[in-house]
């Protein structure tokens, strides 16, 4: 059959169904990617548009991105800011305030991202990616003016094609 003729249909898969088996999963050894919902990680990763390629991870590290179960069933893909033997810290480059869970809250983290359409990763351990994380969260204190001019002025210059 001709690929042509074939159709492709996107469906939307509740989270309380969908976390369970993702992170089973992960706890398996996995790989799981996933397209990103929610606005919180702008301006660099966008909602339905993005992939994270996700992994069970022993060893997590300020900066990386992960998978954590934040309240019951209410799960959120945020930068780890800050760890505290236990405890985590977490903030959405998106977001101005942040989230905390314990380290076993953490189901996994991203490796790396498909952005823009892309069939091609963009890894966290890329130069680019590692640009971008230094950048960005060193801006932390500007970033609220610097996501309302993305919101308000460049994205209307510029739409999001998904």
């Amino acid at each position: 059959m001709p690929q042509s003729n074939i159709k492709i249909k996107d469906v939307e898969i509740p989270n309380k169904y969908l976390m369970p088996e993702i992170i089973r999963l992960l706890n398996e050894g996995r790989t799981v990617t996933i397209r990103l919902k929610g606005f919180s990680m702008r301006p660099y990763l966008e909602d339905h548009r993005d992939k994270a390629l996700l992994v069970k991870k022993n060893i997590l590290k300020t900066n990386d991105v992960a998978l954590a179960e934040i309240g019951k069933n209410k799960y959120v893909l945020h930068r780890i800011i800050k760890i505290e033997g236990n405890d985590i810290v977490l903030r959405g480059d998106g977001n101005i305030q942040s989230e905390s869970c314990r380290i076993d809250n953490i189901k996994g983290v991203a490796i790396g991202f498909y952005r823009k359409g892309r069939s091609k990763i963009e890894l966290t351990n890329s130069i680019n990616w590692q640009i971008y994380s230094f950048l960005w969260t060193n801006l932390f204190p500007f970033r609220r003016y610097l996501l309302y001019i993305y919101r308000n002025i460049w994205i209307k210059i510029f739409p999001i094609k998904l």
